[in-house]
């Protein structure tokens, strides 16, 4: 396969152009030349976002999925990494649950107002603890 004009990269990865050209300045991309004032990519930059992708979708910052490509461009991923990320999705799982059954419980409460229902009043006291639902998540990032 020949070389990809970014439209077409960014067209088949489902990103904007301005996205690649973000990704270009982190460091986790690079193309591989210029055709008039358009970059022009390897083909295999198209697995490379899709791993981005999925790294972004689990969580991952940019810098740490930056960390999981070897300098030659080649996966290098921290298993260790990957499994306290699992551990911490089954943490988040469980408290939206924990979230999901109250909401539910409250909507379906026999109780004459929100206010006198005890499940609601303890959802209503984790809530202001900052304990229900998932981890207070980093500043997101640009694209």
């Amino acid at each position: 396969m020949t070389e990809l004009d970014i439209a077409e990269v960014a067209h088949r990865a489902g990103v904007p152009a301005s996205t690649l050209r973000y990704y270009e300045e982190k460091g986790l991309i690079s193309p591989v030349g210029r055709r008039g004032l358009r970059r022009q990519y390897d083909p295999g930059v198209l697995e490379r976002l899709a791993l981005i992708a999925l790294g972004r979708t689990a969580g991952f910052s940019l810098d740490e999925i930056a960390g999981m490509f070897a300098p030659d461009g080649q996966p290098r991923i921290d298993r260790q990494l990957l499994a306290a990320r699992a551990d911490e999705l089954d943490r988040t799982i469980r408290e939206l649950g924990v979230l999901r059954d109250s909401l539910r419980h409250a909507a379906a409460c026999s109780a004459p107002s929100h206010a006198e229902c005890p499940t609601f009043r303890r959802l209503l006291r984790a809530a202001a603890a900052g304990t229900v639902g998932p981890a207070r998540k980093r500043a997101p990032q640009p694209p």
